[in-house]
């Protein structure tokens, strides 16, 4: 089963970019999708409901704005929205698919204000909670998103000037290190070793891009039972240098445990 994130940066504009030759390209069997900021009737039917995929959207209340959703080419059961009943931003989407439980995440982004990043702090808080009982479980658990906060030093070019910058407070990359000693596995990382990079999203500034100064901000995490069927995984720098200013992320899982 391969599986990619991304954060498209507005699925109209992804979509006038390329898209669906990025997709194509890729091949994933589950599509998670964040910043989708789109209400499906707002999209062209083959867009809302393209040939070949069953589609479930969590769109924020407020139009234009964040957004989630996961395309799967096998037919899945939505789980759940949102961390509790309450989603008004459309942050979290659950699926079932193939005996497999899959999350599209986008934490919020402190980074517009001091307001937003006690929205970003609460969040993280409440997503502990949520995310703790679902490392336990016995079948494979895959969350994949914009978590929109550098782990280390490896995952942001400019770590020295960016410490005091939402996104790589120490607090922040404390909080998802805790994710990580607690039981779940950046395949990411794990794929790439202790190298520099690579980056998942760049700034339009600078020529970040063009020059490969970015941050690694979107993720593939599992639990124990995903990681006995993680198989290979990757960063397609490509989207985000033409699609979005993210780029996707995949990993592959085997069909069975090796155990």
């Amino acid at each position: 089963m391969r599986i990619t994130t991304w954060n498209v940066n507005g699925l109209r504009a992804a979509i006038k970019k390329g898209f669906a030759e990025i997709i194509e390209e890729i091949s994933p069997d589950v599509l998670l999708l964040q910043e989708t900021r789109v209400l499906p009737e707002q999209l062209p039917n083959e867009w809302s409901q393209p040939d070949g995929w069953h589609v479930h959207w969590n769109s924020a209340e407020r139009k234009g704005y964040s957004g989630t959703a996961v395309w799967s080419r096998q037919p899945m059961k939505v789980l759940g929205t949102g961390l509790n009943a309450d989603d008004p931003e459309g942050r979290v989407l659950s699926i079932l698919t193939q005996g497999v439980e899959i999350a599209s995440v986008y934490l919020p982004s402190g980074s517009a204000s001091d307001e937003r990043q006690q929205v970003k702090e609460q969040w993280m808080a409440e997503f502990r909670s949520w995310a703790d009982p679902l490392k336990r479980k016995r079948r494979p658990v895959v969350l994949g998103g914009d978590l929109n906060i550098a782990h280390t030093e490896k995952d942001i070019f400019y770590a020295k000037s960016n410490r005091n910058t939402s996104g790589f407070l120490a607090h922040e990359r404390e909080w998802i290190g805790e994710l990580f000693e607690a039981g779940w596995n950046d395949f990411i990382r794990q794929h790439y070793g202790d190298i520099q990079g690579p980056y998942s999203w760049w700034s339009n500034r600078g020529r970040a891009r063009e020059l490969d100064r970015g941050w690694r901000i979107d993720y593939l995490i599992g639990n124990r039972a995903a990681a006995k069927r993680i198989q290979s995984a990757s960063i397609h720098r490509g989207g985000g240098l033409t699609v979005s200013d993210h780029a996707p992320v995949t990993i592959d899982l085997s069909e069975d445990s090796l155990e």
